[in-house]
Formats: C-alpha cells, sequence, structure tokens
C-alpha cells in the first residue's frame, strides 16, 4: 500500500523567498531589500537576525506596486506589517 505524505503549515520552503531571489526579482542588491524590508516597504517579519518573506506577501505587493504598504508606518519592529489591537481574554 503506498501512501502520500502531506504537509500542513508553513514548513515547505518554496512558500518562502530569500533575500537573494527578492533581490534579483527587483534588480536591486541585498543590503538594498533589507533596507526596504527595515523600513516596512516590504512585507517581512523579522525572526531574531533573520527575515521571513511569503511568496505570497511579496507577489501581492508586487501586484500593487506595494500600495498596500504605502503610507503606513512601519510596525513595531519594523516587521512591515500592520498592527494588530490586542484582544484581553476573559
Amino acid at each position: 500500500m503506498e501512501t502520500t505524505e502531506v504537509r500542513h503549515g508553513g514548513n515547505d520552503m518554496s512558500t518562502r523567498m530569500s533575500i537573494p531571489e527578492i533581490a534579483a526579482r527587483l534588480d536591486v542588491g541585498r543590503l538594498a531589500v533589507y533596507a526596504m524590508l527595515e523600513q516596512g516597504l516590504l512585507p517581512g517579519i523579522r525572526l531574531g537576525r533573520r527575515w521571513i518573506v511569503t511568496r505570497h506577501a511579496f507577489e501581492e505587493w508586487e501586484r500593487t506596486c506595494g500600495l498596500g504598504l504605502a503610507g503606513r508606518a512601519p510596525a513595531p519592529g519594523g516587521t512591515g506589517l500592520p498592527h494588530q489591537p490586542e484582544h484581553k481574554v476573559n
């Protein structure tokens, strides 16, 4: 009997983009990509010293020319994602 492994969650690296891949798509250097992430111009999440950029978020940003993030201050920590209000749990 043959079984097929089904993966759920975000462990598939094809759903993430590397900094060099983003740099090549934008025709800029790696340092420019890091600067854009720090400034909140590109969608990404910082985990320690690493940046995580999902392919979906980048392609949506690319498709809309970054309009979803334009004119908005970066979230605390420079993630480039909107600030989510805290909800109290009773």
